[in-house]
């Protein structure tokens, strides 16, 4: 369904017990409201209602061309006005990479519309900045967004048929064609990356400790995020916490390893 919220429209997808709770998905880059695919099976069955999100510079209706028009701030609004549009007062959040972001940004801004946040592969802003600051092996997984945030980011990308967006998402195999023949729509790339592009360590050090029940998802093979970022999100949950830690798994969490996400997302909505 479409809803419109902000001046903008935004693809949403539901599913599930009509009655059931309501769950918030928010995707990551480069993909989309289909990284959850194989988990929500496991959320209908257990009575849940899922509310799954195509963010802006997604959905082709959420398309803003100002580059500012996606800092963090902005989706986190989104996601508030199509709760709003929805009649959902508070909903579990499961966020993934920038969705994560955006789910910890959610439970501290607006922790009554919050029941819970499963946070995926991202950690707490807080944390991660820390990390960024004092250890040099964060600051050189990230050193990809130097990229990402350049101007020919876009040509580097979708070359020779998406080839480097199909690599860097080769654990998810054959998955990894339907995001990127998605970003040939245009805009669709341009608007992903301005994410990357409006991004600045203020707005992660603006972001206060979380008071909503909250657990947090890492992978010990994730190429982006090192261990002490993981750890030093315990120190910016004021709520019932829980780290899980998944072996030998990389950063595309939903789609490599559904199953232990959504038993531990389920955990943590307590169904």
């Amino acid at each position: 369904m479409q809803i419109k919220a902000r001046g903008l429209t935004f693809d949403v997808y539901e599913g599930g017990p009509a009655d059931g709770a309501p769950v918030l998905l928010l995707h990551g880059f480069p993909q989309d409201h289909r990284e959850f695919d194989l988990i929500l099976p496991r959320l209908h069955a257990a009575g849940l209602r899922t509310y799954a999100l195509d963010q802006r510079g997604y959905s082709p209706g959420a398309r803003p061309a100002a580059v500012a028009d996606y800092r963090l701030d902005q989706p986190t609004a989104d996601a508030v006005a199509v709760l709003d549009e929805l009649g959902i007062g508070a909903a579990h959040v499961i966020g993934h990479d920038w969705g994560a972001q955006v789910g910890w940004l959610l439970a501290d801004r607006h922790p009554d519309r919050v029941s819970t946040l499963t946070a995926v592969s991202v950690p707490h802003p807080r944390g991660l900045g820390i990390a960024l600051h004092n250890q040099p092996s964060q600051k050189l997984r990230f050193a990809y967004m130097g990229v990402f945030r350049s101007r020919a980011a876009e040509r580097l990308l979708l070359g020779a048929g998406g080839t480097a967006l199909r690599q860097m998402m080769r654990p998810i195999g054959a998955r990894a064609g339907l995001y990127a023949t998605a970003m040939r729509e245009p805009g669709r790339l341009t608007g992903a990356l301005n994410w990357y592009r409006a991004l600045s360590s203020g707005q992660l050090a603006k972001v206060g400790k979380v008071t909503v029940p909250t657990t947090y998802v890492w992978s010990d093979g994730d190429p982006v995020v090192g261990k002490p970022a993981a750890l030093a999100t315990a120190t910016w949950v004021a709520a019932d916490y829980r780290m899980v830690t998944l072996r030998g798994i990389g950063h595309w969490i939903p789609e490599e390893a559904p199953r232990a996400l959504a038993d531990v997302a389920l955990a943590r909505i307590g169904v």
